[in-house]
């Protein structure tokens, strides 16, 4: 698999947006080693803009960055949870049939960009939780709060977030798609 010069800067775009905003300098600490952070919207846009792949590596790549600055070394099941939710809300355009593209976002589309946050959210972190218990022998109560906290408030913060980002782009988008060539 090749990735194109453009798919390559898209992806280090946005890990180094989601790695610096990931520090805890930016974000809201809610529980043990727990921190709610507005680089989930940034690996939320990334993904639904630009699909699954890029979604997972700007997670996954991101979340490492945050690790490695942030001091407390690299956690790489939590890295690999950021990676799957971004692959998983990179879904988001094959299953609209790419209508962002074309200016249109409708309170379905809305709908689903949120089961694919909270999905994405359960799923990946559900798997970082699970390996971490198993790996590091993390109480499961304790990883299982993690998962929760984290599944209710980052699908809050990308819905949010997501919906005013989303919506501003449909409507650029649909500027752009009503333009007809002069003759």
């Amino acid at each position: 698999m090749s990735l194109s010069a453009k798919t390559v800067v898209l992806i280090a775009i946005g890990a180094a947006l989601y790695g610096i905003g990931g520090l805890p300098m930016f974000g809201i600490p809610v529980f043990a080693n727990t921190t709610l952070k507005p680089a989930m919207a940034v690996l939320a846009l990334f993904a639904v803009l630009f699909g699954p792949l890029v979604g997972f590596l700007v997670g996954f790549i991101g979340h490492w960055v945050t690790d490695l600055f942030a001091g407390w070394g690299v956690w790489f099941t939590w890295v690999l949870g950021s990676g799957i939710v971004g692959m998983i809300i990179g879904l988001y355009p094959k299953l609209t049939r790419e209508r962002l593209e074309k200016g249109l976002f409708s309170k379905l589309d809305f709908t689903l960009f949120v089961v694919l946050a909270f999905l994405g959210n359960v799923i990946g972190y559900g798997c970082s939780a699970f390996l971490d218990s198993i790996l590091y022998a993390e109480p499961f109560a304790k990883v299982l709060a993690q998962l929760v906290i984290i599944a209710a408030g980052n699908t809050t913060l990308i819905a949010v977030v997501g919906h005013f980002i989303l919506t501003s782009v449909a409507k650029r988008k649909q500027q752009s798609y009503n333009l007809k060539e002069a003759y």
